[in-house]
């Protein structure tokens, strides 16, 4: 192993990945196939560790692994327009707000649960409670 080399313990310390991590994006392609020392283990280098921190800040970003792969394959490419990398954040950006709105009519469905559990029926038997019909009926769009 050569001095500026790192295992896969100093690789997972210094990007904040663990281990079974940098093996999964390893399998899967998202880095590449280590280096093997003369005794059979995985080195990486500093470049891996720049490399890791830029997955790692995508995925807390929340981009999908698919997206993440896109992302760097960008940043390495003289070749591609950034827009490439503006489109996939702007595509992202509405797919997190559809959540957001998402979450929020859930917040507002739970809320109008709690209020009408605490008006209607509070203190009283559980398999009378509003909360536990409400969650049994049927949806009206009929999604599951």
């Amino acid at each position: 192993m050569k001095i500026h080399d790192l295992t896969i313990g100093e690789l997972a310390e210094r990007s904040g990945c663990t281990v079974p991590t940098i093996r999964f994006y390893e399998q899967i392609g998202l880095i590449p196939k280590a280096a093997r020392s003369a005794g059979g283990r995985r080195v990486y280098s500093r470049q891996d560790v720049g490399l890791l921190n830029f997955i790692r800040r995508c995925r807390d970003f929340g981009f999908s692994v698919g997206q993440v792969r896109d992302l760097v394959a960008l940043s390495t490419s003289r070749d591609r327009d950034c827009f490439e990398a503006r489109n996939l954040a702007q595509f992202h950006l509405g797919s997190l707000r559809d959540k957001i709105a998402e979450m929020r009519e859930l917040e507002r469905s739970l809320k109008a649960f709690v209020r009408r559990c605490d008006v209607e029926c509070a203190g009283g038997p559980a398999a009378e409670c509003v909360i536990l019909g409400d969650l049994a009926t049927q949806r009206q769009d009929g999604a599951c």
